[in-house]
């Protein structure tokens, strides 16, 4: 083996003592790990127990189970809202009123014509024919914005307020 470092040059002390300096950074580098590595498993460990000695599996068990009521409970807020959709497509959300004198000799605006609307502009108008002695009630059916039925001024006035009703508030804004 001498013959080998005499044809390098090399004298043999200096490589072992090379050698030597190098086993000794790598025994550090590997007791270094190993004390990280030790750390890990202790803190993985305490990770794992849980903080209240449980284990992380139960919390995990318990949350996908909250996740799985939340699920279902959102499917039913979902048909929930479904269902309020639709009652709100034929509930009257828009009206409109017109108040008037019916006869001459009644003051005070006592009668009145009152139109109540969906979306879709659709639904009646009630009108209050009221006199000294008596109150009539008419009701006329609204398809799409138009009555089959003729209309008087105060029903017109009443229908038109109906259909154009929270467009004053947008046209406001804009």
């Amino acid at each position: 083996m001498s013959s080998i470092f005499d044809s390098l040059g090399m004298d043999p002390g200096i490589i072992i003592i090379l050698l030597l300096i190098l086993t000794i950074v790598l025994a550090v580098n590997v007791f270094s790990s190993k004390m990280r590595i030790s750390r890990l498993e202790r803190k993985y460990k305490v990770f794992m127990k849980g903080s209240d000695a449980q284990s992380l599996e139960k919390v995990f068990v318990r949350k996908f189970a909250q996740i799985d009521r939340l699920y279902e409970a959102k499917e039913d807020h979902e048909h929930d809202i479904n269902l309020i959709k639709h009652h709100l497509e034929t509930m009257f959300s828009k009206y409109g009123v017109e108040k008037y004198d019916a006869f001459d000799d009644v003051g005070g605006k006592l009668s009145f014509a009152l139109a109540l609307l969906d979306q879709d502009n659709s639904g009646v108008i009630l009108n209050a024919v009221h006199s000294r002695d008596n109150c009539f009630l008419y009701l006329k059916e609204i398809v799409k914005g138009e009555s089959y039925v003729m209309l008087s001024q105060e029903e017109l006035e009443a229908l038109r307020k109906a259909v154009n009703f929270g467009l004053e508030n947008i046209e406001k804004d804009e």
